[in-house]
């Protein structure tokens, strides 16, 4: 019989060894084709199954997002989002917007070369530039936008490195919105770029803030025009200490395997149905004290939205913090590589050391995962990321023709 889930992490090997394989540059335009046309390829299957939602066993749980009052106001965002509309240009508001059930959700991927939709900020003027600016602030907290503009820097780094400014460097991230902004309708809006992707949906003063990706290669910068520039340390320090904190007995739990020799992650771009179940060590197994600091640990990713929102979130979670999992896979030393999951019917984060990718030929061995390159994904599993159940349920109660 055929392991699904053995099925995916193959392909996920695969793609990942492909990328890691592939040189780019300016000088190598057919590679750069060769590529798109991969990621077009890839785009076509994962949106050719509808969505439905990342599950544990194929069946999405119901009942765990009602449409409900949070008592915490979406105007800022709202009236960012409107004066953002504002100022882009005819043509440009043509192609930022799209109808709030679109595909176009879907249409996000890590990868430099992927053909994105939208306005860049690199074809922005600097009043638009600013107002783009002004949108993710009202929509992230202060440590999210930093987090943001820091991956953004850093790919400005990566271009340095691998003297390619074509595909890579500081603006090269776009900007959708779906739905008209509004106080009662859906809406909501996309970044998507190389390591920084985030879908912010809005209902009332409802918000779900997934799937969100960030990430960089490198993560701390050594060289260059933001020489000094650091991200995503503290998520990986403080889920090695949570991982330190277990006892034995629950270690032998939590590891899913001690070798790390490829990229983990399952619940990247076109893999929104991934069925997935629970694994690892289960958080009503735990003391009060690894309870709170695994609480903590998901607040790290968690409070990258605004601050109220945030609160929100967590509220949720922790009402399902007895059924929350905690699993790991790779070393436990001070300077080892390693892929931990967080997991509960409301939340799925995963935080993955990959291979090295756009700098494999400064590495000492490309083969192996690195620090310097991570990945993090944070889901709504059961069928929540983009607000899609908010957006089902909504229908329910407004047929729209």
């Amino acid at each position: 019989m055929i392991d699904p889930l053995k099925t995916r992490l193959t392909l996920v090997a695969c793609f990942g060894a492909l990328i890691a394989g592939a040189a780019f540059s300016q000088r190598a335009p057919d590679t750069a084709e060769r590529y798109r046309e991969m990621s077009a390829e890839f785009e076509r299957k994962g949106l050719a199954e509808p969505f439905k939602g990342i599950t544990t066993n194929g069946n999405v749980e119901s009942g765990l997002f009602p449409i409900r009052s949070t008592g915490v106001s979406t105007e800022p965002v709202r009236k960012a989002a409107e004066a953002f509309l504002a100022v882009l240009t005819a043509e440009q508001r043509a192609k930022t917007m799209f109808p709030v059930d679109d595909p176009e959700w879907r249409k996000w991927m890590n990868q430099h070369f992927y053909v994105r939709q939208g306005v860049s900020f690199k074809e922005m003027t600097e009043p638009q530039r600013e107002a783009g600016f002004s949108l993710m602030r009202a929509s992230l907290s202060a440590k999210g936008m930093k987090l943001t503009r820091d991956i953004m820097h850093l790919n400005e780094t990566l271009a340095e490195l691998s003297n390619d400014h074509e595909f890579l460097g500081e603006w090269l991230y776009y900007i959708t919105v779906m739905g008209k902004p509004s106080a009662t309708e859906p809406w909501g809006w996309q970044l998507d770029g190389h390591h920084a992707i985030i879908n912010y949906f809005v209902l009332g003063d409802q918000v779900v803030m997934t799937p969100y990706f960030a990430g960089s290669e490198p993560v701390i910068a050594t060289s260059g025009k933001y020489k000094g520039t650091e991200i995503l340390q503290d998520e990986q320090n403080r889920g090695l200490a949570m991982l330190e904190a277990l006892t034995e007995a629950q270690r032998k739990k939590a590891i899913l395997n001690f070798s790390k020799t490829g990229n983990n992650n399952l619940t990247e771009a076109f893999k929104d149905n991934v069925v997935l179940d629970y694994a690892g060590v289960r958080v009503s197994d735990l003391s009060a004290a690894q309870r709170r600091q695994l609480v903590d640990l998901v607040d790290l990713y968690v409070s990258n939205m605004d601050d109220g929102h945030a609160r929100v979130k967590m509220d949720e979670v922790k009402k399902h913090l007895d059924n929350t999992w905690f699993a790991w896979i790779g070393g436990s030393g001070a300077d080892s590589v390693f892929y931990y999951r967080i997991h509960s019917p409301v939340i799925l984060i995963e935080f993955d050391h990959q291979r090295p990718a756009n700098l494999a030929k400064f590495a000492s061995d490309p083969n192996q995962p690195t620090r310097q390159h991570i990945h993090v994904v944070v889901r709504t599993p059961n069928g929540n990321d983009y607000g899609k159940d908010l957006l089902r349920e909504h229908y329910e109660r407004n047929p729209h023709s």
